[in-house]
């Protein structure tokens, strides 16, 4: 911008010279303004020239952003931390609260007189078994030898085992859960029966095992002591009860 102010600014002093060297009339602001661009337009003059420049931002740029607002900043960014974690840890506390409650009453509701009737319901079935009562026989040891003289030992075996576990369970009171295994049923057992009743269990248990899974016959005498002995070590009614 600068040569071309140059430029100008001479052609307007030979202009004014001319005027004043000469007698010819004053040259009109719109003539000076056509001489100004025909000057500008000139290929031969070179034309403007943009430079960029480096230099430091001013004190006044500096002073425009308060230190006031970076502290408020860091407040507002530290209270909201401390209020997620407040909260997190509120829900902790509380969680952990309601578990102590709940255990506490779970005791307490176990130490009540009447706590017997909350204790958990025994089992319909064992595995695939149905152990109800009402869905054995009266006479267990009878019904399974009418099915082991028809040639069905295996389900004679089955219905000696069921006639079992539910006598365990309702009258002996064993805590045989529907999932509980032949064994397990055998430990709860030994905690409740005579020995010589738990021996009787033993016998019946091993001979169901090896018909249902093994394949293998009962020998008939060991068959018949099963039979004829499973009211006598297995009763409907426990001892010292009445009916």
């Amino acid at each position: 911008m600068r040569l071309r102010e140059g430029v100008l600014l001479a052609v307007l002093c030979l202009t004014l010279g001319r005027a004043v060297a000469q007698p010819v009339p004053a040259m009109s602001a719109s003539a000076v303004q056509a001489a100004a661009s025909a000057v500008e337009a000139d290929p031969l003059l070179p034309g403007t020239e943009k430079i960029k420049t480096l230099r430091f931002k001013d004190d006044d740029e500096k002073k425009k952003k308060k230190p006031d607002d970076d502290d408020l900043n860091w407040w507002t960014d530290l209270l909201g931390n401390l209020s997620a974690g407040l909260r997190v840890a509120m829900w902790l506390v509380g969680a952990g609260l309601l578990v102590w409650v709940l255990l506490r009453l779970r005791d307490w509701l176990k130490a009540q007189p009447g706590s017997a009737g909350l204790a958990a319901l025994p089992p319909t079935h064992v595995g695939t078994l149905d152990i109800r009562p009402e869905s054995l026989p009266d006479d267990i040891g009878a019904a399974a030898r009418v099915l082991w003289l028809r040639g069905e030992q295996r389900a004679a075996l089955s219905l000696l085992y069921r006639g079992a576990l539910s006598r365990l369970v309702h009258t002996h009171g064993v805590p045989i859960r529907a999932a509980s295994t032949e064994r397990e049923c055998l430990t709860l057992a030994a905690q409740r029966l005579a020995p010589a009743s738990q021996a009787f269990l033993v016998q019946l248990v091993t001979g169901w095992q090896g018909v249902a899974y093994a394949r293998r016959a009962l020998p008939p005498e060991a068959l018949e002591a099963l039979c004829q002995g499973f009211d006598a070590q297995l009763p409907a009614i426990a001892a010292g009860s009445t009916a």
